[in-house]
């Protein structure tokens, strides 16, 4: 599907400096720019290339003022924030690619199911007893939802996904390949010789709205009650969500983060790449976890932490300042005990060479 500039300018409520019925069928990053591409300008780092790319319609910031001549192919859109109108058009571009609502075979939906309009349901789905899916959902293939589990409208479910018996999916979410929700917490229990037990898992998973959960993370149902995850929250690739762990919304955590069971994580909070949170203890809201930490204790107001166990980060930072000093110090330090060692050395020579005499013979005269 074809549009011109003019088309977009109009869309975004942008400005055409160039040809305004120059067309563009695909999007591209700025560096690999093609005839028919549409790419954006949002960072002055990657501005060299607005200088060279082979797109047709470049989105740019208003403030933008080119430092030498662009090419002749190249017409522009300036619009107040480039990077969110080229968000915006990413979300025209994918909403024109969604799935046909067939449910293709061969598929098992459970006579007790209740299926919603305009629902596209992949092969080898399993669609168990008294499952509820509502309108414009996409069931990918290979996706297992187990009885008594319920999916809200506009819910992207793609393969090899599986939502084990009476967890509820929110509407308008996405739920990346590979992703298990409502899988057993981890929980046994040591008899008096170390043998452990397995404790039942009885509760379920709640997902909110609108919360994006990325591929082959694992979402544990809550021993007894549930595992939330509130409205808004976006979780990447491969992420452990013990038991009866609470999310609030629109906290957000990057990939290989693992939270144990009954941690509860405000609202706001940004956590860093394969940071861990111990267990049974909570996280202000607004908080910030750089990469990698480590939340061992309760947090109890917003702040930006850092290291294992996490500190604020400044502090981190002096810190991490003086560690980088200590083979220079340690270094001093030997240095240091080797004069002193020498000067210990020296004076003893001295006393022994300064000692009064032992033989008493002047005593004799």
């Amino acid at each position: 599907m074809e549009f011109t500039a003019a088309q977009i300018a109009g869309l975004l409520n942008g400005e055409v400096i160039g040809n305004p019925d120059a067309t563009v069928s695909t999007l591209a990053k700025i560096e690999e720019g093609h005839n028919g591409g549409l790419s954006f300008l949002s960072n002055p780092k990657y501005e060299p290339y607005i200088y060279t790319t082979g797109s047709s319609i470049c989105i740019v910031n208003q403030t933008f003022e080119p430092s030498k001549a662009l090419p002749n192919t190249l017409t522009l859109v300036k619009v107040a924030d480039a990077y969110a109108c080229f968000a915006q058009l990413l979300a025209l571009y994918d909403s024109m690619n969604k799935k046909e609502a067939i449910i293709e075979q061969p598929s098992f939906i459970h006579e007790s199911a209740q299926i919603g309009q305009n629902v596209y349901i992949g092969a080898f789905a399993y669609i168990g007893a008294n499952v509820q899916i509502a309108d414009n959902c996409q069931i990918h293939p290979n996706v297992v939802i187990q009885e008594n589990a319920s999916v809200g409208g506009n819910t992207i479910i793609y393969p090899n996904v599986s939502i084990y018996k009476d967890c509820q999916v929110g509407a308008s979410c996405i739920v990346h390949a590979g992703t298990v929700i409502g899988s057993d917490g981890f929980g046994f229990a040591p008899d008096e010789n170390g043998v452990y037990s397995k404790i039942p898992q009885i509760g379920n998973v709640v997902i909110e709205d609108n919360v994006e959960i990325g591929s082959n993370c694992s979402i544990d149902r809550a021993t007894m009650g549930s595992t939330y995850i509130r409205k808004g929250v976006k979780i990447d690739n491969l992420c452990q969500i013990a038991h009866n762990v609470d999310v609030d919304q629109h906290t957000a955590m990057a990939a290989q983060v693992g939270i144990a069971g009954s941690a509860k994580i405000g609202k706001h909070v940004m956590i860093g790449g394969q940071t861990g949170i111990a267990g049974h203890l909570s996280v202000a809201d607004h908080t910030k976890i750089v990469a990698q930490s480590g939340i061992p204790s309760t947090v109890k107001k917003a702040d930006t932490l850092m290291g294992t166990p996490a500190i604020p980060i400044n502090d981190y930072k002096r810190s991490h300042f003086g560690f980088r000093k200590l083979p220079g110090l340690i270094n001093k330090i030997y240095d240091l005990e080797n004069k002193l060692n020498e000067l210990l050395k020296n004076k003893e020579a001295w006393q022994n060479n300064n000692a009064p005499s032992k033989d008493p013979s002047y005593l004799k005269e």
